[in-house]
């Protein structure tokens, strides 16, 4: 039987990793690129100086929010990749349409520093935090049916991804929902969210007693 291009295609996981960092990397750097200095023409003294710079603090703000969600997403893809024993075309696309939702972050970025009162920017930048973790969760649940994982994957080890990516969702939409009483409080929520995935710290579990 003749080898088809699509069964030989996008087999090298460790080419999809240098992608990935190549295309996080720049992500993470446009993110600063928007924070603008303040016009030198326009700082006359310490307190002027000061006060651009705490015009600027929803660009902060946004900034270090962004920056953790490209952390955290970086986090999961690369352990999703550490698992796989190959890759293929399939999983490939993949990941490249999870590549897309993470280059357009810094837009959505800028546009929830530029209107940060507004319900629609909220709701944009969370569809894009949606749309990875929807991308992260299909391709986990593809390399698990296509059995690309490395034999001593545990079944305890998917499940536990998957919750992981559910719960993490879970979280920003209800981070999400609070933009219908204030957007300040959807992105504190969020805020708290990522700091508690990125410090690692873990919901003390119930022992129970036999």
């Amino acid at each position: 039987m003749p080898v088809t291009y699509n069964r030989v295609a996008g087999q090298n996981a460790e080419r999809l990793a240098a992608l990935s960092d190549g295309i996080f990397a720049f992500a993470m750097t446009l993110l600063v690129l928007d924070i603008p200095t303040p016009s030198a023409g326009a700082i006359h003294s310490e307190r002027a100086l000061l006060h651009a710079l705490a015009a600027l603090s929803p660009k902060f703000l946004t900034y270090l929010m962004s920056f953790l969600t490209l952390g955290i997403f970086w986090v999961g893809q690369q352990t999703q990749l550490n698992h796989l024993s190959r890759s293929d075309r399939n999983l490939t696309w993949l990941h490249i349409a999870f590549l897309a939702a993470v280059s357009i972050l810094p837009f959505s970025t800028r546009l929830l520093s530029e209107f940060l009162e507004y319900r629609t920017a909220l709701i944009e930048y969370w569809a894009n935090v949606f749309v990875l973790g929807l991308a992260l969760y299909l391709t986990w649940g593809y390399a698990v049916r296509a059995k690309i994982l490395r034999d001593d994957i545990s079944e305890e080890v998917t499940a536990a991804v998957c919750r992981r990516i559910i719960f993490g969702q879970s979280l920003y939409a209800v981070g999400a929902g609070l933009c219908v009483v204030n957007t300040r409080w959807s992105i504190a929520f969020i805020v708290a969210v990522q700091i508690y995935y990125a410090s690692g710290l873990r919901i003390p579990e119930r022992v129970h007693k036999a």
